[in-house]
């Protein structure tokens, strides 16, 4: 093989695993960094809800509908109300007139998707849960590489790969550990739960990425208050009105549900903006940590037990996260466009997480702007 057939095969090599432009030497950015940071404040987040929530039910309260009609009726008294305060198009009976029933879809995948997710530990244990949670990453890339035109490189499939083995790593910890919980009364009905969640979410997570990167992170946050506390409302009204008649209020259950719906808010408020720096693929991979993060608090607070392997697992999935934000995603150009797009591409920096940071920096000047 001569010098010149080697160089172009190891040219289509690196183009397919999207390294064709990329420099090793510019691997931890300061966007890279940031995006790792933002990842693990949203885990942190939704370790806090994890908690809490336990602590909730160790006091016999199980309300998952009422604590999220809590948190979408707080959206909705901020963010909704700021909406009706806005004049013109970005008004809300104009986005009600034009996109309501959008907003209807987001809404009630993401009310339900936490719901089924919530009443799978009924049924199923928390080594499937942890499982098959994770069913929601191939269906968000399968919903990007659709109706987003995203293109991932062989080193995006890697990189699943290996959060996916760093999850796997996790759940040996638990069973090494005698970590059981949920139940196996109807395993079946759990796991399909389980899944139903995963596709709800990403139904909801890839609609609220178009949503942000095209429009207001204001009106999302608003139709998401409005629809989701609707919903919400109506579950509550149906199957918890009697959970929550019983609950024993006392000023550590006030407490409690004071401290959640104040970090599911700061989820909420907190996750579009994330997803419109990176993506919702990418941020649903920094929340496999998610998990980890409650462990470790259970330590302290649950006494469980520690095992190597959840520090494993955590470096795992953080390894395979930089795999994955490390080289870029592409879209797929209009057919008519191709040769454009390859123009585009050809003058394009060397560093192309510096082309996502200013191209994220001049969208978001533009929307605030706006």
């Amino acid at each position: 093989m001569d010098q010149h057939t080697e160089h172009t095969l190891c040219g289509k090599l690196s183009s397919a695993c999207g390294f064709s432009s990329f420099n090793f030497k510019n691997i931890f950015t300061s966007r890279l960094l940031k995006t790792i940071a933002l990842g693990q404040v949203l885990s942190l987040l939704i370790c806090g809800t994890a908690v809490t929530c336990q602590l909730l039910a160790d006091s016999k309260v199980e309300t998952p509908m009422f604590q999220s009609f809590l948190n979408y009726t707080l959206l909705l008294l901020t963010y909704t109300t700021f909406l009706c305060t806005r004049k013109g198009d970005g008004n809300i009976l104009q986005i009600l007139r034009t996109k309501w029933w959008k907003y209807l879809v987001m809404g009630l995948a993401d009310v339900e998707a936490n719901y089924a997710v919530v009443k799978a530990y009924q049924f199923t244990t928390l080594t499937s849960i942890q499982l098959l949670d994770c069913f929601v990453i191939p269906v968000l890339m399968a919903l990007s590489w659709f109706f987003m035109k995203t293109r991932y490189k062989l080193v995006h499939f890697v990189a699943v790969m290996v959060c996916l083995l760093g999850v796997g790593a996790m759940v040996g910890a638990d069973f090494l550990a005698g970590r059981v919980q949920g139940s196996t009364s109807a395993v079946l009905l759990g796991d399909s739960l389980v899944l139903l969640s995963a596709i709800l979410y990403a139904v909801s997570n890839i609609c609220q990425e178009h949503t942000v990167k095209n429009g207001s992170l204001v009106e999302f946050l608003g139709m998401m208050g409005l629809f989701g506390t609707l919903i919400s409302g109506v579950q509550l009204a149906v199957f918890e009105t009697h959970a929550v008649s019983s609950i024993k209020w006392d000023r550590c259950i006030i407490l409690l549900f004071g401290l959640y719906v104040s970090i599911m808010y700061a989820l909420y408020s907190f996750m579009p903006v994330v997803v419109r720096l990176t993506s919702a693929t990418a941020v649903n991979l920094s929340l496999l940590t998610a998990d980890l993060f409650s462990l470790f608090c259970g330590l302290f607070l649950f006494h469980y037990k520690f095992s190597v392997l959840y520090l494993i697992s955590f470096a795992v999935i953080i390894v395979g996260f930089i795999m994955f934000n490390v080289v870029p995603t592409s879209s797929a150009p209009p057919n008519n466009s191709a040769e454009e797009f390859a123009n585009r591409t050809a003058g394009s920096s060397s560093n192309p997480l510096m082309d996502a940071d200013e191209e994220a920096e001049t969208f978001i000047a533009v929307d605030n702007c706006n």
